[in-house]
């Protein structure tokens, strides 16, 4: 299932969502990744996502999440789960600064 994002006026656009199982409950062939909650919307937080170089960091106020590009030609994405010290500091500074996430989820990890 592929879902179409449309990043901020400054950024370029569409891009493309496309989940990988082996960040689902299903089974999937090969390793698998960190698995995403059942709760999160993957296309808001593309959407909301910060870019930091081939990477894109987001947060849903209690997780952290990175996406990276699949497919640089047709610009498709997927994402995932990752720990706090995973995301940049200056984009967790900034999360908290503007009150998307509380130093105390960071720092509980």
């Amino acid at each position: 299932m592929m879902n179409i994002v449309r990043f901020g006026p400054n950024e370029r656009m569409p891009v493309k969502y496309e989940p990988r199982l082996k960040h689902k409950r299903y089974p999937s062939p090969g390793k698998r990744g960190s698995l995403c909650p059942k709760d999160v919307d993957p296309v808001r937080l593309l959407r909301d996502s910060v870019p930091d170089g081939n990477q894109r960091y987001a947060t849903d106020g209690e997780r952290a999440y990175c996406a990276q590009c699949d497919d640089p030609v047709q610009d498709i994405w997927h994402g995932y789960p990752v720990p706090w010290n995973d995301v940049p500091q200056k984009i967790v500074n900034a999360w908290i600064r503007n009150r998307l996430v509380r130093r105390s989820t960071v720092r509980r990890g």
